[in-house]
């Protein structure tokens, strides 16, 4: 659907986005993280052709911004992180200049403004000023109006910021079921989002490319070591003597006791050497049972933090980039 081609942005002798090279498949929900600064809403502008590239292209279902530009943004509905909204028209209004200014036909416009109006849950300020809306309407108003001519892709850059925990969990909401019928690509800097809304992730650093690929595969990638976490029954430092005989075991350490006569461990071992199966035969031999046992994956933080070497930034700042 999406196929960019050694996408560079030069500025002088900074570089913000370097020789990009990925694709964003048909109907997926597409993740891009990075640090602020990295080069995502650089990225994401010459995308959409609201920025020159210096070199490289981008084809949109093989239109190319630039020389198909006028198809090719049919094609695309685009979010900047602080949609350009007029607050003194209403949200009807709005949305009816909208499809003016994509020559939406006439005989289709109510039809558009309807389903936008409807998509995102609008029907309750549609005839109120934007201006007198909250910032969570607003962030709606401005998803709605990416939607007018229903295109087929979908471009989100930080399309939560400023909200509060509730609207974000609202907007989260609104673009999974976007995602049943578009194509989309989301730029945040909550890792918690990215995750549990995208099939895929691009993690950008410095303008380049640092990883692409599931959550769960970049997990398994990076990991050099094997995590589990268990609870069992029985003597505290007889489970932990008995765990530590195990071959490639590096560490175990004691959550507390949630349950009496329980404790939970967490468990450290090497990667070659999957050590459940001994681990359940051991605690067997000693009589202590094991009641719940579960393998623990590197989390989307721990792998944005070993790409990128920086500190996660917290959820409630929504920094605007400075590229």
């Amino acid at each position: 659907m999406i196929e960019v081609k050694g996408l560079t942005k030069r500025y002088g002798n900074l570089v913000a986005a370097d020789n990009l090279n990925f694709t964003v498949k048909n109907g997926e929900i597409l993740g891009f993280l990075g640090p602020n600064g990295a080069g995502k809403s650089t990225t994401m502008k010459m995308m959409t052709g609201f920025m020159p590239s210096t070199e490289g292209t981008v084809l949109i279902d093989n239109l190319d911004i630039i020389d198909d530009d006028r198809k090719a943004k049919k094609k695309i509905g685009y979010v900047p992180e602080h949609p350009p909204v007029y607050r003194d028209m209403t949200v009807t209004e709005y949305l009816r200049f909208v499809c003016e200014l994509k020559e939406i036909p006439k005989k289709e416009r109510n039809e558009n403004i309807s389903y936008a109006i409807d998509r995102l849950q609008l029907q309750d300020v549609k005839d109120r000023l934007i201006r007198n809306v909250s910032k969570g309407y607003r962030q709606r108003v401005g998803l709605a109006q990416a939607i007018i001519g229903r295109p087929e892709i979908l471009i989100l850059d930080e399309p939560t910021v400023g909200l509060d925990p509730k609207q974000i969990i609202e907007m989260r909401e609104l673009i999974r079921e976007l995602g049943k019928d578009h194509t989309i690509m989301i730029s945040s800097h909550i890792l918690f989002e990215i995750n549990q809304l995208c099939d895929r992730v691009i993690i950008i650093d410095k303008g380049k490319i640092v990883a692409i690929d599931s959550p769960e595969n970049l997990s398994k990638r990076l990991s050099t070591s094997s995590r589990l976490s268990l609870r069992v029954i029985g003597e505290k430092e007889k489970i932990i003597e008995t765990i530590k005989e195990i071959p490639g075991v590096q560490s175990v350490s004691v959550e507390g006791e949630i349950e009496q006569g329980s404790y939970d461990y967490n468990v450290l071992a090497g990667t070659d050497y999957d050590i459940r199966k001994r681990l359940f035969f051991d605690m067997a031999k000693v009589g202590y049972p094991i009641i719940e046992m579960k393998k623990n994956e590197l989390t989307l933080e721990e792998i944005f933090l070993q790409l990128t070497g920086l500190e996660v930034e917290s959820n409630e700042k929504g920094e605007k980039e400075d590229e």
